[in-house]
Formats: structure tokens, C-alpha cells, sequence
């Protein structure tokens, strides 16, 4: 069956299936995740759609079968043709991977399609800021993050879905910047999500590789310095904050949910802090938090000995507020923000602000004390040799 066309629209008419040859759909490795509150206009739509032919390189036979569905129920709604016969291989693939979208609305496949088009373009170093959906109202674009604001909500979405959103350097002062500008604009929630598979895999560890000439002693102290300031970004936050989890968290992307206002989660997600394997200590004020939040023995087992919980699991201790299923996790999740929304403003904030306040001076302080002891570990012998084993290790697998 090579050299079957992908009839999806007139832009992939040249891009050929080269190993399409089961007759059933493959797992497919790149999901987007999109709120129907967020909805492409079909300008963006058609302003993705002509970005695909900026696309240097091939993304796979599975990438193509999730756009040609997410196209087909952007245009045409759900699946609603025949299915081909057994022996139509390359047809039949199609249709089950347009059928397997459901009931799938146009406006939240034509958000996906934008979403996933905005994340190829990013992997091969273009702005996905240019094809994703920006509603009026956002003040700024990052290379790395989706900013909008709509439905009195912002939304920062971390969007590195080929690197399963570990955060850079940059990225931290970027999300710094965003929380920064959603405390002054007029939404009433802001809300926290991953593109694609993952929420956050926490830190991107080649930021220990980049060691400056005047040696590790002063790369762990500009690393201290930033992260203080990105706990602080938290702490500080005026308004309601919201993580919606849409996969697995590891590291800061788990530790800095305590400090969030709500935390809802997909079934599929997990929670992950294996701070002890890399020679590390906890950070967010999590050896604050957590112990209160779930006891000293159930927070140690996450923050000593690198235990993984499942998100019934984050839920039953307090670190998760609500787990929902993965099929209807985005449409529940998004549709309660909408209409949290739409309380008082004011009344939100004021009383945020008034349930914070007895605990913020603590958080500064607790803040500051694991800054302290993580500078102290990363010049450590202990853990520059545990983060050369990670890597070892991951470069045999």
C-alpha cells in the first residue's frame, strides 16, 4: 500500500504513507489537549493548515493519521461515512482513526489541529505562536508557552509536548512573566495545563549541563536565585490557580501544586518527586506542605524514597482535589472553570488572598531554607555524580 496519498486537504497531497500497512490504528504517540472554551476561529484554522508546508521534516505515519482525523471532524464532524472493507488497508485506517475521535466537537478538533500543528512547528524551531489560537486579549507570546485569555480565564499552557514540557531555563523566567501579567489583566481564574501527553516532566536536566566558565559554584547560585523567584511567582499569586494535571507530573510540576487553589487530574496522571535518586532535596515549599497536607510518613515516602502515586492516589491525600475520567476529563474540567468564572471577582481574590495570608510569611521562609540546601546539594560531589548516572543510563536505553 506505499504511495497511498493522505487526502485530509490539498497541503498533504504530496506526503505519502511509506509503512501503512496494518488495518488497525496505531497508538498514537502525540495527543493535544484543548478546552472547548478555547476554540480556533476557522482563521486560525486556515492559518494552520498553510503552516504544514513550512514543515521541514516528515512527522510520521501516526502524526498524519491524528491530523487527517482531527481535519476530517474539524470539517465534517464525526465520522459518519462507511467503513471500508478489510482489504482497503490504508482507507480503513483512516476511517478508524477519524471514528475514534467520537463525539468530538468541530470547534475542539479544530482547536487540537491548531494546537498540534503549533507543536511541529515549534520541534523544528518556529513559533508555534503563530498558528495556535490566540484570543483577543492575550498580551504576550512565548516560544515555549500558549498564553490566552478568554472566558474571563487566562490559560498558561506549557508547550513542549516533544520534550514532555520539561522546563528550561528560559521557560522559568517566561512562566514568571506570564503569572506576572495574570495577576494585572481582568481574568478571574488562571489555570495551568500541558500540551500533548504530559503535564510536566519537571525539570529539563541538560539545564545542569550548561555549566558557565566561572564554574558550578555560580551556575547553582543563579539557579537558586530563579528558583526562589518562580516559588515566589506562587505564593505571591493574587488570584485563584488552577492545575488542570492532563498527564504524568514529575518533580517541581508536583511540588508546586500545593500552592495552587484546585488541582483536578485525569485518571492517567501520576505524581512523581525522585528528588533522592538525583542527589537532590525537596523544593516549592513542599517539605513544608506536603507533610502537613498528607503526615510525615506518607510525605516522606514521595519526597525521601521517590514514591509515585497515582492520581486516586494524589487524590486520597489531599494533593489532587477531583480525579476524572480521561474520556470526559477535558469537557468536565473546562466547563466547571467556565462557570467558576463567572463568580464575583473580587469576592475570589479577597478571600484567596485572606486563606493564604496566614501562611505566606512561612512559605517565603520555607522557600528561602530549600534554595539554600539545594544550591549546597547541586555543587555536591553526590549529586553531579547521580545526574551523570541519569544520564548514563538513559543514553543505553
Amino acid at each position: 500500500m506505499a504511495g497511498v496519498a493522505l487526502q485530509c486537504c490539498s497541503l498533504w497531497r504530496s506526503v505519502r504513507f511509506r509503512s501503512l500497512v496494518t488495518s488497525t490504528v496505531p497508538r498514537l504517540k502525540i495527543h493535544t489537549t484543548a478546552s472547548p472554551m478555547m476554540a480556533a476561529t476557522v482563521e486560525q484554522f486556515e492559518q494552520a493548515k498553510s503552516k504544514l508546508s513550512t514543515l521541514k521534516n516528515d512527522p510520521g505515519n501516526e502524526v498524519k493519521l491524528k491530523m487527517y482525523a482531527l481535519f476530517k471532524q474539524a470539517t465534517q464532524g464525526p465520522c459518519n461515512t462507511p467503513k471500508p472493507g478489510m482489504l482497503d488497508f490504508v482507507n480503513k485506517v483512516k476511517w478508524d482513526a477519524w471514528k475514534s475521535l467520537g463525539s468530538m466537537s468541530q470547534d475542539e478538533a479544530r482547536q487540537q489541529y491548531c494546537d498540534l500543528v503549533g507543536s511541529l512547528v515549534a520541534a523544528e524551531g518556529g513559533s508555534s505562536a503563530q498558528v495556535a489560537a490566540q484570543p483577543a486579549g492575550s498580551e504576550a507570546t512565548y516560544e515555549t508557552l500558549l498564553v490566552t485569555t478568554e472566558d474571563n480565564m487566562t490559560t498558561i499552557r506549557l508547550n513542549r509536548p516533544h520534550k514532555k514540557n520539561a522546563i528550561t531555563t528560559e521557560m522559568y523566567n517566561d512562566i514568571v512573566a506570564a503569572l506576572e501579567q495574570a495577576a494585572k489583566d481582568d481574568s478571574v481564574l488562571t489555570v495551568f495545563t500541558g500540551a500533548g501527553d504530559f503535564y510536566c516532566s519537571g525539570n529539563d536536566l541538560s539545564n545542569f549541563t550548561k555549566i558557565p566558565e566561572e564554574g558550578v559554584e555560580l551556575m547553582a547560585k543563579q539557579a537558586g536565585d530563579l528558583l526562589r523567584n518562580y516559588v515566589n511567582a506562587y505564593i505571591d499569586f493574587p488570584k485563584p490557580l488552577v492545575a488542570v494535571v492532563n498527564g504524568p507530573a514529575v518533580g517541581i510540576a508536583v511540588t508546586t501544586l500545593a500552592l495552587f487553589d484546585l488541582v483536578y487530574a485525569t485518571e492517567k496522571a501520576t505524581f512523581h518527586t525522585p528528588f533522592s535518586q538525583l542527589g537532590q532535596s525537596p523544593e516549592a515549599c513542599s517539605s513544608y506542605t506536603f507533610p502537613k497536607m498528607m503526615g510525615v510518613a506518607k510525605a516522606s515516602e514521595m519526597l525521601l524514597f521517590n514514591k509515585k502515586l497515582t492520581a486516586t492516589q494524589a487524590c486520597e491525600l489531599g494533593l489532587v482535589t477531583e480525579v476524572f475520567p480521561e474520556s470526559s476529563f477535558q469537557s468536565e474540567v473546562w466547563s466547571r472553570l467556565k462557570a467558576y468564572a463567572k463568580l464575583p471577582p473580587n469576592s475570589l481574590a479577597l478571600s484567596k488572598q485572606l486563606i493564604r495570608s496566614m501562611e505566606k510569611d512561612r512559605l517565603h521562609a520555607v522557600n528561602d531554607a530549600e534554595v539554600e540546601l539545594l544550591v549546597e546539594r547541586w555543587t555536591s560531589d553526590e549529586c553531579v555524580n547521580a545526574i551523570m548516572s541519569f544520564f548514563q543510563a538513559k543514553s543505553k536505553l
